[in-house]
């Protein structure tokens, strides 16, 4: 039995992943998905990690899967605990000292999201959640989790990215076809870059565990099959 730590992403919660969930504890497995502190302004990154940790426990035999914004957060677990794989699922990918606020600049964030915007009439990195997170998402579904929504602490925004290497741990990255936020070309470049590996792409938006969740646990089981 595998432990799927899924950590969410920013002003997000556990919540976000229980359709993943169901999907994964459908075929024999456990799933660990907390809460992050990010609503205590105080919280840094290494409070984040540490709410992951407490929250697997003694669990072992884990994949770590961090999404968006909690690509901070997934390698600092990896580092941490005996994980098997981590995965990236339409991930922020960090730099050793590089802060959250600073990662958007650094990578070209901006100019991807106006030139990929220029393609699709404007629906790219669109004010409208509906349009740049959850499209694709069942409109009652997005609502939900927009309800869900908190604020993202200050603290972890401007907290240097802790690390000094990328952790010695099998890496995996995933990107959504329809992401609507985190352009795909943009993802493509940004995991050669830093990571030195191709993605593995699926449909979706960049809410994918709640737009195709079975597509998403078929693959992570296709990870631990091989």
């Amino acid at each position: 039995m595998t432990t799927f730590v899924l950590i969410h992403g920013g002003g997000d919660v556990g919540w976000y992943w229980h359709l993943l969930e169901a999907e994964l504890r459908s075929q024999g497995h456990d799933v660990v998905a907390p809460d992050l502190p990010c609503d205590d302004p105080s919280a840094g990154l290494d409070e984040y990690a540490d709410a992951v940790v407490e929250a697997v426990g003694s669990r072992r035999d884990l994949v770590v899967v961090g999404q968006s914004y909690g690509g901070f957060t997934a390698p600092l677990v990896a580092a941490r605990l005996p994980t098997d794989l981590l995965v990236l699922l339409a991930a922020m990918i960090p730099a050793p000292g590089e802060t959250p606020e600073d990662w958007w600049a650094n990578t070209g964030y901006s100019e991807a999201s106006r030139e990929q915007a220029k393609r699709d009439d404007g629906k790219t990195g669109n004010d409208d959640p509906l349009v740049s997170y959850y499209n694709g998402v069942p409109r009652a579904l997005a609502e939900e989790a927009l309800r869900r929504a908190r604020d993202e602490s200050p603290t972890a925004w401007r907290t240097p990215w802790p690390l000094d290497a990328w952790p010695e741990v099998p890496t995996k990255f995933v990107l959504c076809k329809d992401d609507q936020f985190f352009p795909a070309d943009f993802l493509r470049r940004i995991a050669i870059e830093r990571l030195g590996i191709a993605p593995d792409e699926i449909p979706g938006c960049h809410c994918v565990a709640l737009s195709h969740p079975k597509e998403l646990a078929d693959l992570l089981m296709s990870y631990i099959a091989g």
